[in-house]
């Protein structure tokens, strides 16, 4: 099989690209020619990373069978690559695969698909609605619904998310989901130490993620005025908000109970992973469809405290009672609540996490998956 995964963007910077890299690289080591295709900024970084040095057609290859090709984006609008490159590249290329695995929502890769002259097979890899840039789906709507039209399989990340989705109604048929899965998070337990000696005596709580309203940041700083003061949250990320969200922890006295950590690399990420004695994800709005932090925290045996967001996959992702609580968006003192509860059975909590992990969130449980997918379309 020649597999290609369309769109989003190279270096990566959120769940829809980690999906497509990790695909790329776990089916190129099991020795599957499998491709990424995706649009850069001149001015992006590039983190070779798991890849072996830039060839000369300037592709990045991992080992034999596996390639990122990178082509140029002239600019990004509304979290959107405009590279006609793309649509060029493909042209070009698209002959040379059975299967197009197109990773929804990218307006530039569904265009670039439409305009390809592909006559294999698609599989439209379905992350989430478009529910923030209504402006962008208005344009966008007619190409979507023929990328929907086109595809032969549409893969969800959860049950919950392909049956609500209003887009996938009446194309139940041909729809599946397929967990996303991750490598677990390896601790560095001098790093982690670091972290918790920072806090003396305290329960540490731990989210992370942009400083936007849909992340309900906001609600998990006013929960804290519900919980003791043994508890100490730390949240890490950047965004919009940092300023308003300062305001709240000045405002409800909250200042040395809540830190504010900016950015973190991925070495200060495991390290909070590792000291945390419970993750927290706040999310408000289904903008949030699955989760990835979620199973970053249980494959270290961390319970979550999570969010029953009506039709998004966030609270499967976390079985309530076992992998840790999940409460009504936007109730502080329910969220204090869960935390507690969590607190008070621990043990089981903890294992329960790891075990749904084990059992449900395993990339190669989720290379298995697709790689039956592809086998049954071709």
């Amino acid at each position: 099989m020649r597999i290609l995964q369309l769109g989003k963007f190279y270096p990566i910077r959120g769940g829809v690209e980690k999906v497509m890299w990790d695909l790329t690289r776990g089916l190129s080591a099991r020795g599957v020619d499998c491709d990424m295709l995706c649009a850069t900024l001149p001015s992006d970084r590039t983190d070779l990373k798991d890849l072996e040095l830039e060839q000369p057609d300037g592709s990045l290859r991992f080992g034999a069978h596996g390639r990122v090709i990178r082509v140029r984006a002239l600019s990004k609008k509304a979290a959107t690559m405009i590279s006609p490159a793309m649509i060029s590249w493909l042209r070009s290329h698209s002959a040379d695969y059975d299967i197009i695995h197109v990773h929804h929502p990218d307006p530039m890769a569904a265009l670039a698909l439409r305009l390809s002259g592909f006559r294999g097979k698609v599989a439209l890899h379905w992350h989430s609605d478009i529910l923030s840039q209504k402006f962008l789906l208005s344009l966008y709507r007619p190409l979507q619904n023929w990328l929907i039209r086109r595809a032969d399989i549409i893969v969800g990340t959860s049950p919950v998310y392909v049956k609500s989705s209003p887009w996938l109604r009446d194309v139940q048929q041909k729809c599946t989901y397929v967990p996303i899965g991750i490598e677990p998070i390896t601790i560095d337990k001098a790093a982690s130490d670091t972290v918790r000696g920072r806090f003396p005596g305290k329960t540490i709580l731990f989210s992370v993620g942009r400083l936007v309203p849909y992340k309900g940041f906001s609600v998990l700083i006013r929960a804290m005025k519900y919980l003791p003061e043994k508890y100490q949250l730390v949240l890490g990320g950047s965004g919009p908000l940092r300023t308003e969200l300062k305001e709240l922890i000045d405002s409800e006295n909250l200042r040395g109970r809540v830190c504010l950590e900016g950015y973190l690399s991925d070495e200060a990420l495991m390290a909070n992973y590792g000291a945390c004695d419970i993750y927290v994800l706040p999310s408000i709005m289904k903008t949030e469809a699955f989760g990835i932090v979620q199973i970053e925290a249980m494959s270290c045996g961390k319970p979550v405290v999570a969010t029953t967001i009506p039709g998004s996959g966030v609270s499967w992702v976390n079985e309530d009672g076992v992998s840790g609580r999940n409460v009504t968006p936007g109730e502080p003192a329910l969220m204090a609540w869960a935390i507690e509860d969590v607190m008070a059975n621990y043990r089981n909590f903890s294992d329960g996490a790891r075990a749904r992990f084990d059992e449900m969130f395993r990339e190669e449980k989720m290379i298995n998956s697709i790689i039956k997918i592809y086998e049954a379309l071709v």
